[in-house]
């Protein structure tokens, strides 16, 4: 455990996974977080720490049968007496439908296996509740820049090959660019050069990380190593409405065999965080379109997402909605849990009537144009404007109705 690079804050002293081994009562568990992170080889550890037999399946090629014939070899190294319930790892937890997660609730209950998925997908939407309810979810983080300079170290010292080489690292940043926070694609990338260099002596640069790994890396890895930069670049393509660019990507990712759902979640996103309110109609054609591919499916919802690919990058661009949550979420980390207007609190019982609660609020459905100008904001951050409309033509209109009705508070 000492030895894993990054995710000290559920494996550093008395964190939560750490008390869980040191007590010997490990649960079943998801390792939620994005490639290369170190999910399976925290789960390894789990295993080797608590002496348990330990079963590995991977979501993208098991099927019921495998899962059933896994949970009968973990029925018997339990009653052969190897100390408690064998661990199941599942890579890719996400992949597996409904039935697959089903046939692993017996199991879990009945203490035949203790279950750690690993998964990068947010497993309140890709693991059922019955399943997810027996489950501690642990949240991976990506690997910060030291934990990166820290696992190229370990491995120039300790792998059977790079520890009988002189491997001096003149530069970092290209390599560490290109790793993204993945401890995997970091390793692969060093690897790489290794070899392109040749010899028992490599000093690495950023211009020799840049000739050997970029030309590696361009396409797509079908393991899914790269979907988050592509995807990444989908998204930057969608927010600087170029349909062309948006399609090259998205088809870079159903060529790559990206889960269609995957993307069209980032569809909705990008919906409501680059469009918003310069054309609302943009979040309700992506959550339709979401609905969508689920019901169909490859190869036919490729054309959905087309569409909402191109609706999206033809759209107006409006980033206000995003800036204002985050403007309001700043200004409560400043000024904490202000108390709310003894006007707007809600008065269900005679004593907080007689306190005063709900005392001169106007219903504002009583007065003309169904507004009646009031204080909703606590004092301490009274006439503090968060949502500044974007200069488009639907956010134009918005605008002149917040200054007719506001002008005077917030200054519109």
């Amino acid at each position: 455990m000492d030895e894993l690079v990054g995710q000290q804050h559920i494996i550093g002293p008395n964190k939560p996974l750490r008390r869980a081994l040191e007590s010997g009562g490990m649960y079943s568990c998801i390792f939620w977080g994005p490639p290369g992170v170190g999910k399976t080889t925290l789960a390894q550890i789990v295993s080797h720490t608590l002496k348990k037999p330990f079963f590995q399946l991977s979501a993208i090629n098991a099927g019921v049968k495998d899962i059933r014939e896994t949970i009968e070899k973990a029925k018997k190294t339990k009653f052969m007496g190897s100390g408690g319930s064998a661990i199941l790892f599942i890579d890719e937890i996400h992949r597996f439908n409904k039935s697959q997660q089903d046939a692993l609730l017996g199991a879990v209950e009945q203490g035949i296996i203790t279950l750690i998925g690993a998964t990068t997908e947010n497993p309140s939407f890709e693991v059922n509740a019955a399943l997810l309810s027996r489950c501690e979810v642990f949240v991976l983080k990506p690997l910060e820049l030291q934990d990166l300079k820290d696992l190229v170290t370990q491995a120039c010292k300790r792998d059977d090959i790079l520890s009988t080489k002189k491997i001096t690292i003149k530069e970092w940043d290209a390599l560490i660019r290109i790793s993204g926070g993945d401890g995997r694609k970091i390793l692969n990338a060093l690897e790489i050069i290794v070899n392109f260099e040749g010899g028992k002596s490599v000093t690495i640069t950023n211009t020799l990380v840049e000739e050997a790994v970029q030309k590696k890396l361009a396409m797509f890895d079908k393991g899914g190593e790269q979907h988050y930069d592509i995807a990444s670049a989908l998204i930057k393509s969608i927010r600087g409405s170029d349909p062309n660019a948006a399609i090259y990507y998205l088809a870079r990712l159903i060529e790559g065999g990206e889960d269609p759902k995957f993307i069209a979640r980032r569809l909705i996103i990008s919906a409501s965080e680059d469009i918003g309110m310069a054309n609302p109609n943009a979040l309700l054609l992506a959550n339709t379109g979401f609905e969508s591919v689920k019901n169909v499916g490859y190869p036919e919802c490729r054309i959905i997402l087309s569409q909402i690919a191109i609706y999206l990058a033809t759209s107006p661009k409006s980033n206000a909605s995003y800036m204002a949550i985050g403007k309001a979420q700043a200004l409560i980390r400043e000024t904490g849990d202000l108390p709310i207007p003894l006007s707007l609190r809600n008065a269900p019982t005679k004593l907080m009537k007689d306190l005063d609660y709900g005392k001169d609020y106007k219903y504002s459905h009583d007065f003309p144009n169904n507004f009646a100008f009031q204080e909703f904001l606590p004092q301490e951050v009274s006439n503090q404007p968060l949502y500044d409309p974007g200069h488009n033509a639907a956010e134009e209109k918005v605008r002149e109705r917040m200054k007719s009705l506001w002008k005077e508070k917030y200054g519109y």
